[in-house]
């Protein structure tokens, strides 16, 4: 049997990018960065780098995380902690040309957090910021105002497509729209986490009805809030639950 030599494969390179959305002004927002340097240099992407020799990927997306967002990512099987992120893996994209320096091979991550302050740029971006997704997505492509909209950078439209489609599927059957909370919320601003998610409006009522009468969902807090304006608002919090049944269907559009 002839020994494995290394030198006999080209060699190629692992990273890790991220779709990290939130809602902001009820909308479903991205952070996207725009990068400093080639390849693509002036254009927008999404934050991600690549994988350091002594990182398996999850460790390697959760440093990406903190250094783009200041985010901790927590257990999806635990409860989330206010400074903390729902992330979990996407999917791996490999097309040979997708990078024009050499073979690179992405394992892109979803990370889903409440509404965030402004990002700051790190690593090779020159400015982040957080922009609705339709904007991301746009067929023209994306460009801030008064700059000339292009495509996001390398095959980074269909990632953060795919992302979002999984927030998107993964809502209506599990409790991840609690992700996009801050620890205590109200039921109506968890209906404008799914309004946004979604891309639809939904009846208060019978969204109400739903989720409080779903087990495991929603826990009260016994306090309540004014910051909607209005009556004061009872405080949840979410439950134990991680499937939910039934589930919240996402209506037709």
């Amino acid at each position: 049997m002839s020994p494995y030599d290394p030198s006999a494969f080209p060699p190629f390179a692992v990273t890790v990018d991220l779709v990290v959305l939130t809602v902001r002004r009820h909308a479903l927002c991205a952070l996207a960065v725009r990068r400093g340097e080639s390849p693509f240099q002036g254009r927008w992407a999404l934050p991600g780098g690549f994988v350091r020799p002594d990182e398996d990927l999850s460790s390697a997306a959760a440093r990406e995380l903190i250094e783009e967002t200041g985010l901790c990512a927590h257990d999806p099987d635990s409860p989330v902690q206010a400074n903390g992120a729902h992330l979990e893996q996407l999917a791996t994209y490999g097309d040979p040309k997708r990078d024009p320096r050499m073979r690179v091979v992405s394992v892109a991550h979803l990370a889903l957090a409440p509404d965030l302050p402004a990002p700051r740029a790190g690593g090779d971006a020159n400015s982040a910021r957080w922009a609705p997704v339709d904007a991301l997505l746009a067929q023209g492509g994306y460009g801030r105002e008064g700059e000339q909209a292009t495509p996001l950078a390398f095959d980074h439209a269909q990632i953060l497509s795919d992302g979002v489609e999984r927030a998107r599927s993964k809502i209506e059957y599990s409790s991840l729209a609690t992700a996009f909370c801050p620890p205590e919320f109200t039921v109506g601003e968890l209906r404008r986490v799914y309004e946004a998610v979604w891309g639809v409006a939904l009846d208060p009522r019978n969204f109400h009805r739903k989720v409080t009468g779903t087990p495991g969902f929603l826990v009260p807090t016994g306090g309540t809030t004014t910051r909607q304006g209005g009556r004061p608002a009872q405080l949840f919090r979410a439950g134990g639950a991680t499937l939910l049944n039934p589930p919240m269907l996402r209506p037709d559009v």
